[in-house]
């Protein structure tokens, strides 16, 4: 085995030999933390020279990314068979009705309705087109989703009797176009499709509709006067009452436009005039110019980072997965608001839903279980997968809501707490007030529930370090972490052994009230010793201090003795908790906090805590793929990665739209852990080395390229466990790239 070391391969022998000597399994992760952190391992495997393959790999990427495009050659019939759509804050459900009419549901990331407290749609639209060809039996028909354009096109019927339509959402301004062509001149019905009875349909107008939801005056005040509604308007498009318009003439060319937009203001004329404005704007932008700036930034966006693994049928599918996810997550990642995990802007209605939970009438598309609140355990499963992805724009909307949550909540912690600092809370809406929660308070699933700041804190960290953001540091990510470490810091009182006693402080959702849980511990090591590391610009002298000596008064994570072996615990003392969820708090230290894993000290201890986990369910926010890949447990990794990128709801047709397991249907959670794992399983950071292919299958290949810390990026594919086309930027990155494929 000894010659696979001398061969360059040290991590396949450390794993080929944890399967055998309990004495050798230490001596081998000892030298492999050593290797890691002092840069020889980097020597010892020979890396493949950079070849100018970037333009190749430019016209692979592209051709491969057609080939994951989705198409259907039967239309609907109903919304649960539409395919997603959008620019990043407003995104469509499009499908085609077996008559051959187009029908969509609009989803805006900021229409937050007062009277639910949820995320509502901004409406749905209806285009008739006369004649159709596919009234008609027999007609031919597709539907493509056409990724690198950002758009759907569809094509009804052959000959003079076809009908082109081309659907998008500009990638730069906030409108929406429909464009159709077709053989012979045809006439076209515009319709709204508005379920809301307390919704304002704008009268007397003559060449658009115009309608609005507006919450008023309500006890919640980031929500009220908040209006939104949107505009439809078409060149020779006439209003034949308020809620539809018809072709003035047929033609053979038609451009609808509809433009959203969401507004706080005064009275319901004052966004009108607003709205105006906004059509005007849309309205004189030159639409050749528009698409072809659209195209340019989904080809820049696709360019970004990519994963195309082949060789079995699950690779397949993961890279289907993959690819579809980050496109949603696109689509919705752009807006005023982070993506909501139940849904994201892309609920559709379900009639049948009145059967499963016996609501007063079946469900519109306004619905979703676990309503408008955020809950940041579910809502992370997005956003970790943005770094390596290179989609940075994407994590900005979710930093600056929960930035929002903290200073409003610096006054509240004070005022019950009668000290500094601040958190947010797991599950409260943005809008709404931090609960007093104090040690005398009755146990719940998330009041004593602190962990989140810290985890933020972790992406906000890994973020400044991705992109080298010193002003995203200063002014955003130093003063919240700091913020959660004061109200750490203060609101815990030292135990008898001078250490800090968190305590009643919850396991995540697991354990309530617990002694010193080990995912906070955990979270305050990690996140603790990179602030300390921080560079002078970012920390004067005497906050480090107070941090270095917070640092020395925390506790170790907990753990216990079982057989003669050591294992991580989910908080400390008798284990004799009731478990109340499916969780397992005592591998948080591997992912997010990342004490344990590949290339770092007691790896073993990592592996043998992981595979004694009590919860070992799979999808939805289980982020059982990502600990796994961290530590190298390749079998695991891709077992629970494929069944994330393989998990379709059966009630919709759309692969990516995901089964909604705990949370709601399309669930993002799913798709979002998926994308971690299989990153996870290609590059991992440890300190300033980049561990390639650290869990991935022998049996796969891939083409890839991924983000790194540092500014970096790494491009390469692996054919037959071979490395080729490797390209590290910058170039001076490539001394700390480990080559661990099989």
């Amino acid at each position: 085995m000894f010659d696979d070391y001398l061969a360059g391969k040290p991590i396949n022998l450390m794993i080929r030999i944890l399967n055998t000597s309990k004495t050798l399994k230490f001596l081998v992760v000892f030298l492999l933390g050593v290797l890691v952190s002092n840069g020889s391992m980097a020597r010892a495997t020979k890396m493949p020279k950079a070849k100018k393959t970037v333009a190749a790999a430019d016209s692979d990427l592209i051709k491969s990314l057609d080939g994951s495009n989705i198409s259907w050659n039967i239309p609907g019939p109903t919304s649960s068979q539409s395919m997603p759509i959008g620019n990043g804050d407003i995104g469509l459900n499009v499908w085609v009705e077996p008559s051959g009419d187009l029908a969509f549901f609009i989803g805006k990331t900021d229409s937050w309705a007062a009277t639910t407290h949820d995320l509502m749609k901004i409406g749905g639209v209806h285009v008739a087109m006369s004649p159709n060809p596919l009234a008609v039996g027999g007609a031919p028909f597709i539907q493509l989703l056409k990724l690198h354009e950002g758009e759907i096109e569809i094509k009804e019927g052959t000959g003079k009797n076809a009908i082109e339509l081309r659907v998008w959402v500009d990638a730069n301004h906030p409108v929406i176009r429909v464009e159709a062509k077709s053989g012979q001149p045809i006439s076209f019905k515009v319709t709204l499709d508005d379920w809301r009875k307390d919704d304002a349909i704008v009268s007397d107008l003559t060449d658009q509709i115009v309608w609005y939801h507006r919450n008023g005056v309500t006890p919640t005040p980031l929500l009220t006067n908040k209006t939104f509604g949107a505009s439809i308007s078409g060149k020779g498009l006439i209003s034949k009452e308020a809620k539809t318009l018809e072709s003035s003439v047929a033609t053979t060319s038609q451009l609808i436009s509809i433009t959203p937009l969401t507004s706080t203001t005064k009275t319901p004329e004052a966004w009108f005039g607003q709205l105006e404005k906004l059509v005007a704007h849309t309205d004189a932008l030159n639409l050749e110019k528009c698409r072809r700036e659209h195209q340019k930034w989904w080809d820049e966006f696709w360019h970004r980072s990519w994963i195309f693994a082949s060789g079995n049928q699950a690779a397949t599918d993961v890279t289907e997965g993959y690819i579809l996810q980050r496109f949603i997550t696109a689509c919705a990642g752009r807006g005023a608001y982070p993506i909501k995990f139940n849904g994201s802007i892309f609920v559709v209605d379900d009639p049948q839903r009145v059967n499963k939970e016996k609501v007063p009438q079946p469900v519109n598309a306004d619905y979703r279980a676990w309503d408008g609140q955020y809950w940041y355990q579910n809502t992370r499963a997005m956003y970790w997968p943005r770094l390596q992805a290179g989609d940075y724009d994407e994590i900005m909307p979710l930093f600056k809501m929960y930035q929002a949550e903290m200073k409003a909540n610096e006054p509240t912690v004070k005022a019950y707490y009668k000290h500094n600092g601040s958190y947010f809370a797991e599950q409260i809406a943005f809008w709404a007030p931090l609960k007093y929660i104090g040690p005398e308070m009755p146990a719940n699933w998330n009041d004593h529930y602190f962990t989140d700041i810290l985890d933020m804190g972790m992406m906000m960290l890994d973020y400044y370090e991705y992109t080298g953001d010193t002003k995203f540091a200063r002014e955003m990510a130093v003063p919240m972490i700091s913020s959660g470490l004061t109200f750490f810091n203060e609101h815990f009182p030292l135990g008898p052994d001078g250490k800090l006693l968190l305590d009643p402080d919850n396991a995540i959702e697991m354990y309530w009230k617990a002694s010193n849980p080990a995912p906070d511990i955990a979270g305050l090591h990690a996140i603790l010793e990179r602030m300390i590391a921080l560079p002078a610009n970012l920390a004067d002298a005497s906050t480090r201090l107070a941090w270095r000596k917070m640092q020395s008064e925390l506790p170790d994570l907990p753990s216990e003795i079982r057989n003669g072996q050591k294992f991580l615990l989910p908080y400390a003392g008798p284990q004799t908790m009731k478990r109340r969820n499916g969780e397992n708090p005592e591998l948080y230290a591997i992912y997010p906090f990342r004490l344990y894993g590949l290339g770092k000290p007691d790896l073993e201890l990592a592996i043998r805590t992981f595979n004694a986990r009590t919860c070992k369910q799979k999808g939805c926010w289980v982020q059982d793929p990502i600990q796994a890949a961290m530590l190298g447990l390749t079998d695991v990794a891709e077992d629970y990665v494929h069944f994330n990128f393989t998990r379709s709801e059966p009630s919709l047709k759309f692969p990516a739209f995901w089964a909604e397991g705990n949370d709601y249907k399309p669930d993002e959670d799913n798709g979002g852990n998926g994308e971690n794992g299989l990153q996870q399983m290609l590059l991992q950071a440890v300190g300033e080395k980049l561990l390639l292919f650290p869990a991935w299958p022998k049996d796969w290949d891939v083409n890839f390229k991924l983000n790194a810390p540092f500014n970096t990026t790494v491009q390469g594919k692996l054919v037959n466990g071979k490395l080729t086309d490797l390209v590290v930027t910058p170039a001076s990155r490539m001394k700390d790239i480990i080559n661990m494929a099989h």
